[in-house]
């Protein structure tokens, strides 16, 4: 391709982001946690694989087991995984330091803080961790560990230099899932260590609607002429189309698959937990990328989650967001490590935290954080929130995965406020268990009963009902349930007719049509325009329960 010839990033080429060859997702961009999920998790992976490689062919025959920690490669990449594990000894030995430090300090202060003075347990810091920690009690005296992020962030222990992108032309839904498989350099794809927060990757994403000679992009992102073959192939000289900013009365919503939804008056655009496929070929309807607006007002993040806060996605709509909303974080312990430090980290300029109750005006409206208990297996993790936005007279809340496990306190929200005119709620009421996402920072024996009864989970039909009753909700959307097959490679799930989250979002569907409250379960795509003088739902495409 001639180094001068006006290009457009072609829409279906992907971008994933990687930490050390695996899918990058937010517990591995601080140091602690990306120790422990090195040391926990993908060694221990690699290495069952290299050992018996026929053991994770044989246990994914199963669909069911795609989610678990089995490598999806087979017998003849066995050399390619020996080769990363002993790269990632080499190259990330200060991280395994980091983490086996952490689980020494857990062990020092499991059997020697006993409610005395902490103050000379200091000496008994491992030499990794000194600086980097606040030892701390509850009021009832149990110890934990306060880690002093920024500066982890500024030690050896974070390193850009593991970060990459791995481009490919796709043309399917499918890929292999986040937790248990690394990337691998394969033909057709083409990695580049480029760091997340590299200005040069806002240049690349700007070029799926603007575009640059082919020339400059290469040479922003130092791609070689070896290279220079296949990295032609993910641009085009064809102009894509470019959806036009709504500028109608009223509110439109628009459903981009599981959490995902697009707030739009002609005043704002909003996005709540950006997930997004790329345009393909497909029988499946969907919004993509180029159905967002030329420039994107507000994000809105409402947990942690790889399934909610996708840094793949986010990195490619940095260019065009102006603000980044995000749950405030306790600063405390291993778990809940701060947001919106992580996202300035890696090249997010205007990250805004929000509390519990919290308004923030904009234009036409506010947006006010509510409180969102459960779905996180009653850890102590406080950087989670719901979201009511208050749009053109309207009012319309974002719950993600809220759990109903204290009904007074919706009780206590709409005492606050008003009657709300849309309700977003996930109902994945299941969920994985605690050691799913949080078994690598787990340091001590965790029994299986105890493990099952703890579950990442959301409201059934009985506690969602009770949250429509008190919050007297005029529609009902039933969302964030991962069953867009695009999103498999981050949810792993396996719904038939007879899964329980379908049974009881159909049951919930039904309770609110017979009480006069409109609801759907969303699929795929969904656009709802919510008007000045009444609310109104109007379908694009057939998409629910």
């Amino acid at each position: 391709m001639r180094t001068d010839l006006s290009v457009y990033l072609k829409q279906n080429t992907r971008i994933e982001p990687l930490f050390n060859q695996w899918y990058a997702w937010s517990h591995l961009i601080p140091p602690a946690t990306a120790a422990m999920y090195m040391l926990n998790s993908h060694s221990k992976i690699m290495q069952s694989f290299i050992a018996n490689p026929q053991v994770h062919i044989s246990a994914l025959k199963n669909p069911a087991m795609q989610s678990g920690p089995f490598m999806q490669y087979g017998v003849n990449d066995v050399d390619d995984i020996k080769a990363l594990f002993e790269k990632t000894k080499s190259e990330q030995s200060l991280l395994f330091e980091l983490g086996h430090a952490i689980q020494e300090l857990d062990k020092v202060l499991s059997t020697e803080a006993d409610g005395h003075s902490l103050e000379p347990l200091y000496q008994k810091v491992p030499d990794v961790l000194q600086g980097y920690v606040e030892l701390v009690y509850d009021v009832n005296h149990n110890p934990s560990v306060r880690f002093i992020e920024g500066l982890l962030y500024k030690s050896p222990y974070y390193n850009p230099g593991a970060q990459s992108i791995a481009l490919s032309l796709t043309t399917q839904d499918k890929r292999p899932f986040v937790f248990n498989t690394p990337r691998l350099d394969r033909d057709g794809q083409l990695h580049l260590k480029v760091p997340f927060a590299s200005e040069g990757l806002d240049e690349l994403y700007k070029m799926r609607s603007v575009p640059q000679p082919y020339g400059r992009i290469k040479e922003i992102l130092a791609v070689p002429d070896k290279a220079d073959e296949l990295f032609s192939t993910l641009f085009t000289e064809e102009k894509p189309s470019q959806a036009a900013r709504f500028h109608g009365e009223g509110v439109r919503i628009r459903y981009f698959g599981h959490a995902c939804i697009l707030l739009e008056s002609k005043n704002v655009s909003l996005i709540c937990d950006p997930i997004i496929s790329y345009k393909y070929d497909t029988e499946l309807d969907r919004y993509t990328f180029s159905d967002l607006p030329e420039t994107i007002d507000y994000v809105l993040i409402t947990h942690y989650h790889q399934d909610h806060l996708m840094l793949e996605m986010l990195l490619q709509l940095r260019h065009k967001v102006k603000t980044i909303i995000v749950p405030r974080s306790s600063g405390h312990g291993l778990i809940d490590p701060s947001l919106r430090r992580l996202l300035q980290v890696i090249g997010f300029r205007n990250v805004v935290e929000i509390d519990e109750m919290e308004e923030l005006k904009i234009p036409g409206g506010s947006i006010t954080g509510l409180p969102f208990l459960g779905e996180h297996a009653d850890l102590n993790v406080r950087t989670k929130t719901a979201y009511q936005v208050d749009l053109g007279g309207k009012r319309i809340l974002c719950m993600a995965d809220s759990n109903n496990i204290e009904p007074k306190l919706y009780e206590h929200i709409h005492a606050a406020g008003t009657d709300v005119d849309a309700v977003f709620i996930g109902m994945e009421c299941d969920g994985a268990p605690l050691s799913w996402v949080y078994g690598p920072f787990l340091t001590r024996p965790l029994s299986r009963k105890m493990d099952q009864s703890r579950r990442l989970n959301g409201s059934d039909c009985e506690k969602a009902m009770d949250i429509v009753r008190r919050l007297k909700a005029k529609q009902v959307y039933i969302y964030a349930m991962g069953q867009e097959p695009w999103l498999s490679f981050v949810m792993g799930l396996q719904y038939t007719d007879t899964s329980r989250p379908i049974v009881e979002s159909n049951r919930l569907v039904e309770n609110c049509r017979s009480a006069g409250v409109t609801s759907e379960r969303l699929l795929y795509q969904k656009e709802i325009m919510l008007t000045p003088q009444h609310a109104a739902a109007s379908q694009v495409l057939t998409t629910g329960a």
